[in-house]
């Protein structure tokens, strides 16, 4: 046997696929994990993890920021696997050519995106491989207006051409739409199931908050698995259930019991991201939700919305300003309940939503780094893995570090391996697996992002390995590392006419 690059050696390794944690040595050679022994491994080079945990890296599913400076955050809060799959993209042929021209840290890949189709045909947006095309015109009313059947098959062969092109998916943002027709709604499940790719939705508000949606948004996706057979993913049902978070629960709980697909994700946060012009912040939407204009923070200012007066005004100037929104008080003894309650799904993987960065001038060169002060994001950007794991585990105890580890790897790859085969050697610690490797001390794990600093990076991690390659060591990035590769979709079958 060739002798092994490079060996971690003495850590506590956890993989949460087949439950192995002992203390052994992981060896990795090229891109790959080759050897994981309880019995020490000879290596061209050693490193002493004694103390660490080794685990595979983390797989979001959901990060929005998909550019290099957002993605280094995201390696010093352990991933090494940044997805944009909830509002996807169109083309997505271009967005993993401009990924590649420029490289990026971490393995990337797309879902092809429903809203960003609709915006192009209904109201002449340019196709755009970022998520700000999507951002800046979320509050336009024409992209949610009906849709005539030749622009609906226009838009779902995009959408079919993006899924052939290699994309993960497809991203609905019907939550930002909620009177859109549930037939479309149906119609793209029913694509996604032809090609043997998951949906991933932005729910309508539920009908008991919102009676004026056609349709409850929980109800929709739970139906959408059960009518054509798609695999269906719950995007941050933290957030669009916040304190009916046990009604969705019990749907969800009889759908998949059951047997529909159906998989949802959280993040360890109760305040939400978005551009202001969302439909669901108009303030006729804000009451049906139980919350106010001071519940909303404009990201680039920090101004508190202080009534609906000024929150009409800020949607009307620039629809496409990002803002934080409170929905639950982390504070709270009943609220911190309802977000334990999402975040502890059976099955559910911990995912994001991690925004692009709001700049204190011009966008920097995309290598600068350290950023630029006064550059702003939500905290769930920076740090919510290393949150679930101090919260959810050290301080708290409510999850075993395997279980964590699961949610943040193992089970995101499994949403998705179907769909990629790639991702069936991802989210595992084992001989054959990809060399995207996390460790980290489990003593110093720790969060520092606020809603007031929400950049500052997480701590703990000593070593990051994307592809076998270090983008993190001995803690500190490793500037010059984009070892990062796409992530591509395989349609499994054809799919039918519009």
């Amino acid at each position: 046997m060739a002798l092994i690059e490079t060996v971690l050696h003495g850590g506590r390794v956890i993989d949460p696929e087949s439950g192995f944690d002992q203390i052994a040595d992981v060896g990795i050679t090229g891109d790959r994990v080759v050897a994981v022994s309880t019995v020490p491994l000879r290596a061209a080079r050693r490193i002493d993890v004694s103390g660490l945990v080794v685990c595979p890296g983390f797989i979001d599913l959901h990060s929005h920021g998909q550019a290099i400076p957002e993605q280094r955050l995201q390696a010093l809060d352990g991933v090494t696997t940044a997805l944009e799959l909830e509002a996807g993209t169109t083309t997505v042929a271009a967005a993993y050519a401009y990924a590649a021209s420029e490289g990026r840290p971490l393995n990337y890949g797309y879902a092809t995106s429903w809203a960003l189709a609709r915006m192009i045909e209904l109201i002449g947006v340019k196709p755009d491989p970022s998520v700000h095309a999507i951002l800046r015109n979320l509050g336009n009313p024409g992209w949610q207006a009906p849709a005539s059947k030749a622009q609906r098959a226009r838009i779902y062969q995009r959408l079919y051409q993006d899924l052939a092109d290699g994309a993960l998916g497809i991203g609905i943002l019907v939550g930002y739409a909620p009177l859109v027709d549930p037939d479309e709604f149906t119609l793209i499940a029913g694509l996604a199931a032809q090609a043997g790719v998951p949906t991933y939705t932005h729910a309508r508000a539920l009908i008991d908050a919102n009676p004026n949606v056609p349709v409850d948004g929980a109800k929709e996706i739970i139906r959408a698995a059960g009518q054509t057979g798609a695999h269906m993913h719950y995007c941050h049902v933290n957030s669009t259930s916040a304190r009916r978070i046990d009604t969705v629960r019990a749907l969800l709980d009889k759908a998949i019991a059951e047997g529909s697909p159906v998989s949802v994700e959280a993040y360890p946060y109760g305040a939400a991201s978005t551009a202001i012009g969302a439909a669901f912040l108009a303030p006729e939407a804000l009451k049906l939700a139980d919350l106010k204009p001071s519940d909303i923070v404009v990201v680039a200012t920090g101004e508190r919305v202080k009534d609906e007066q000024r929150l009409l005004e800020l949607r009307a100037s620039d629809p496409g300003a990002l803002v934080i929104v409170h929905f639950l008080d982390e504070t709270d003894p009943a609220d911190r309940k309802h977000l334990d309650r999402a975040l502890l799904y059976p099955g559910g993987a911990i995912a994001s939503d991690a925004m692009p960065m709001t700049w204190p001038g011009p966008p920097p060169p995309p290598m600068t780094w350290p950023l630029p002060p006064g550059t702003l994001t939500h905290p769930r950007s920076a740090g919510t893995y290393a949150r679930s794991l101090r919260t959810l585990w050290r301080e708290r105890g409510v999850q075993t570090l395997p279980e964590v580890i699961a949610r943040c790897s193992l089970i995101p790859a499994r949403i998705l391996e179907d769909a990629a085969p790639a991702m069936c050697r991802k989210g595992r610690l084992k001989a054959g697996g990809d060399a995207d490797v996390l460790v980290f001390d489990p003593n110093r794990i720790t969060d520092q992002a606020t809603y007031v600093d929400g950049v500052r990076p997480s701590i703990g991690v000593v070593h990051l390995l994307v592809n076998g390659s270090f983008v993190v060591r001995d803690s500190a990035l490793v500037l010059d590392s984009l070892p990062g590769r796409p992530v591509r979709g395989s349609m499994s079958r054809s799919a039918p006419n519009a």
